[in-house]
């Protein structure tokens, strides 16, 4: 009879920690999808992360990139005031000195000028030109964009006080002019008859601000008014008595100083 009680007692055991066992393995699933609902949790936290750091990244990206062009839109401001800042001392680009040196302005050709246009003096397009105040003399000879001085060749030299072959010292200047070209009156006046007393034909021009005797011209006209580059006549042929000279107009104040700055 204990014999029985005992094994009944074992076999009771058995089922009850069979049953204990059955029900650990049931409970574990519970605890596996709390095990996965704390990685899913984790790897959540994680991509925030990497988002953030991302959007930071992002952030610097957009900030770098604003500074440097901050910093260019710094660096052509302070190219303009430069430029601004020569302009105001009066200083010129390479190009235009030549514009500068005979005390003209480079401008766009569109804008007033008191004075006249030359072109081929200023750098830029063809608008952009040189102006000369009103003082100065327009171009004597067609087809010549300025007056040019005939410089020395086997006969002499054309600036002023220059030594001519034959003739010594003269008050005059030579502006290179073509064989029969036509010559414009430099400035508006009026015409005072032939020059007495020289070899060759030429004119007088006169207003109140000059007065200028023109040389080895033959004139259409020797009196009456005329307009700042109306024709007054043209080159008479120097190379039929000085073979190779630079063919040439003279030009001399009447009151004998130098015309060269008006020219």
């Amino acid at each position: 009879m204990l014999l029985r009680i005992t094994f009944l007692s074992a076999l009771l055991a058995c089922f009850l920690l069979s049953g204990f066992a059955l029900e650990s393995k049931k409970k574990r699933p519970g605890e596996t999808d709390k095990e996965k609902k704390l990685s899913s949790l984790i790897r959540a936290k994680k991509d925030f992360k990497v988002g953030r750091g991302t959007l930071n990244t992002f952030r610097e990206v957009t900030k770098d990139a604003k500074v440097r062009r901050e910093k260019k839109i710094e660096a052509l401001t302070r190219n303009k005031d430069k430029e601004t800042l020569s302009s105001k001392r009066g200083t010129v680009p390479r190009k235009d000195v030549g514009c500068a040196s005979i005390g003209g302005i480079c401008q766009r050709s569109s804008y007033i000028c008191q004075g006249r246009y030359l072109k081929d003096k200023c750098t830029g397009p063809e608008t952009h030109q040189c102006c000369l105040p009103a003082g100065a003399w327009s171009v004597l000879c067609d087809g010549y964009h300025n007056n040019r001085v005939r410089a020395c060749d086997v006969f002499g030299c054309g600036g002023f006080n220059s030594r001519r072959d034959g003739d010594g010292v003269r008050k005059g200047v030579d502006v290179v002019c073509d064989d029969y070209g036509v010559v414009n009156a430099p400035f508006s006046g009026t015409l005072g008859g032939p020059v007495a007393g020289v070899q060759y034909d030429g004119v007088i021009l006169s207003n109140s601000e000059h007065c200028v005797k023109i040389f080895n011209i033959r004139p259409y006209r020797y009196t009456g008014p005329v307009s700042q580059g109306e024709s007054l006549g043209y080159l008479l042929p120097l190379q039929d008595r000085f073979s190779g000279i630079t063919s040439h107009l003279e030009l001399q104040m009447c009151d004998h100083s130098d015309p060269t700055p008006y020219i």
